[in-house]
């Protein structure tokens, strides 16, 4: 997995989060709500890079031996 992908989408997930925190601040539901939602996107993309990752890390063990 590229170290680019992996910053964007902590980036989307860090936009996520100020997008919940101002929604809550200005007592906007639909702002909190939508800031919610792409912090759970973007932890998705998360575990997929990490779960790429972790297959790459089993097949260059399995290729050593």
């Amino acid at each position: 997995m590229g170290l680019g992908d992996k910053m964007e989408h902590a980036a989307e997930e860090a936009a996520g989060k100020v997008k919940d925190k101002v929604g809550e601040a200005t007592d906007n539901p639909r702002m909190e709500a939508e800031g919610e939602a792409e912090q759970a996107k973007a932890n998705l993309k998360q575990s997929g890079d990490k779960a790429k990752d972790a297959a790459e890390d089993v097949k260059d063990a399995v290729d050593r031996d």
